[in-house]
């Protein structure tokens, strides 16, 4: 049985093995280099020091995916919208856990009164991009060949899901 709970600072680790694989073996994280633990450790307390939640899914006591928001932009006339991101390791896909954890940010936004949330997503991610649509985001807009990784422009899918019900 899957649960989805809130990571702890000793998480982190395999938070980043997670997404260090998804940077060396993905278009859904457009970093080129794995990222250090420190850097990981940085985002996950800038998130959790202000008010954002960052998630994990866990199944028999290992974490097999996890999922956060954070601030849209820096711009206070973005406050009440929110960027997040999923992922989920290659071993457990397939089994409804990126699901589960976009259900779980969803319902922890409209909570906390934010209005939008925004996905950036790789536009030739099928997979994410059917998620997105299952749990009622919307096409939003593209933008061609924002991104170059593995020898190739991407274009990134910017789909856009109202929390109010609508």
């Amino acid at each position: 049985m899957i649960a989805i709970r809130d990571a702890t600072e000793a998480e982190v680790p395999r938070i980043l093995e997670i997404t260090n694989e998804a940077i060396l073996n993905t278009t859904a994280i457009w970093d080129w280099a794995p990222m250090t633990l420190d850097q990981r450790l940085g985002w996950y307390r800038e998130r959790v020091g202000r008010g954002f939640p960052v998630i994990v899914a866990e199944d028999a006591g290992r974490v097999t995916g996890f999922g956060a928001y954070g601030a849209y932009h820096a711009k206070e006339g973005y406050k009440y919208t929110v960027e997040h991101s999923v992922y989920v390791a290659p071993e457990a896909h397939g089994r409804g856990i990126g699901t589960q954890l976009l259900a779980s940010l969803i319902q922890h936004a409209t909570a906390k009164g934010m209005r939008i949330m925004v996905g950036a997503i790789d536009a030739s991610n099928t997979a994410s991009i059917a998620l997105h649509k299952k749990a009622g985001f919307v096409e939003a807009g593209i933008i061609r060949e924002a991104g170059w990784k593995f020898g190739r422009w991407l274009d990134a899918l910017y789909m856009q899901k109202f929390l109010d019900g609508r």
